[in-house]
């Protein structure tokens, strides 16, 4: 993979939700289409997420080895990106059906004049850290020290580019002075740290497990949790959602969806991380082996919403980040209660 690097922040989020489109062919999109286990004569429902091997993303798959798409009728397969930067794109040309990502982007679209809505909340923390390069860490101690560096993020445009920029900014870091890469998540973001091309990074499980068990890089500032959020970010951050651009078009496809997703996340909170780590394909924990791989789940599974509802305190936490560093929200007026509902969640239970 070609690192991309640039010190501007690309405007494009990494993902959406468009349920009322036509599904576009698997030829029209770059990455590989998975058909899910579900079957029937009903409509495919395709939906995009920036990596669904992450584990912030966990619950999509899951639901799918559970079979709770298949129990509510529907016929759902996926599409993967490593960072899900073209998403937006996407849902604004109409190609893609579905996609699952993070709620800050629902913010960021509102201040472009645009609409999306999250309709249910997977993650209450980003699942993200912040890792520093084994050899530079006694020269980076903190994100003060970010400036002249090159900082390692799925996507430009993605949450981790979001969540770095403000880092930079709340820590006195002069827009432009550190560099944005492009390295996605994985083995290309693994890489990018053995091959020193960039100095620090942020990505999510089970790249930080690999990163420590090769001794690639150390951590530096953790967000895998609701606690650590808190403490990095000041509040609240709600993360992974499904969200959608005009959800008045199909509700009762919403419904469905957002039952399957409240029903999982219920299971996760009764289930061990060994049982859920059962239930994952082999394949998701190829790299760092089913052991390490659950031990990272086990140390973040606080992060998985225990119902679904958007947190009273997220939405305002979110813009108070994006309003740090972002010119497009920063000064602008937001009605956050137009960027999330929590009536399908209700409607759920």
């Amino acid at each position: 993979m070609k690192p991309v690097t640039t010190s501007l922040l690309a405007k494009a989020a990494c993902v959406a939700l468009a349920l009322a489109v036509p599904a576009c062919s698997a030829g029209g999109m770059s990455s590989a289409t998975v058909a899910s286990k579900s079957g029937g004569g009903t409509p495919a429902v395709r939906i995009m997420a920036g990596g669904l091997d992450k584990q912030i993303y966990l619950p999509v798959i899951l639901a799918r080895e559970l079979g709770y798409y298949q129990a509510q009728g529907l016929d759902v397969r996926f599409s993967d990106e490593p960072g899900g930067v073209e998403a937006e794109t996407a849902m604004i040309s109409g190609q893609v059906d579905a996609v699952v990502g993070f709620y800050d982007h629902t913010v960021d679209l509102q201040s472009k004049g645009k609409s999306a809505e999250s309709v249910v909340q997977l993650l209450r923390a980003p699942g993200e850290v912040e890792m520093v390069r084994a050899d530079k860490a006694g020269s980076i101690k903190s994100p003060a020290d970010f400036s002249g560096k090159h900082l390692g993020v799925t996507g430009l445009g993605s949450s981790s580019n979001f969540l770095t920029q403000y880092l930079e900014a709340k820590n006195g870091v002069t827009a432009g002075k550190a560099v944005s890469v492009a390295v996605g998540a994985g083995s290309t973001f693994v890489a990018a740290m053995q091959n020193k091309q960039i100095d620090a990074g942020m990505t999510t499980e089970p790249t930080i497990s690999l990163l420590e068990q090769k001794k690639l890089a150390k951590p530096l500032i953790d967000i895998r949790t609701a606690a650590g959020a808190k403490a990095a970010l000041g509040g609240t951050y709600p993360a992974s959602c499904l969200y959608l651009t005009t959800v008045q078009k199909n509700p009762e496809v919403v419904q469905k969806l957002v039952n399957v997703y409240v029903e999982t996340l219920k299971w996760i909170q009764s289930h061990s991380a060994a049982e859920i780590a059962d239930k994952m394909p082999t394949d998701y924990y190829a790299g760092v082996g089913k052991d390490v791989y659950t031990k990272a789940l086990q140390n973040e599974k606080g992060m998985y919403s225990p119902d679904g509802l958007m947190p009273a305190d997220g939405p305002k936490t979110v813009y108070k980040v994006l309003s740090a560093f972002d010119p497009t929200v920063k000064g602008h007026t937001v009605d956050l209660s137009k960027t999330y509902t929590n009536d399908f969640v209700n409607k759920a239970k």
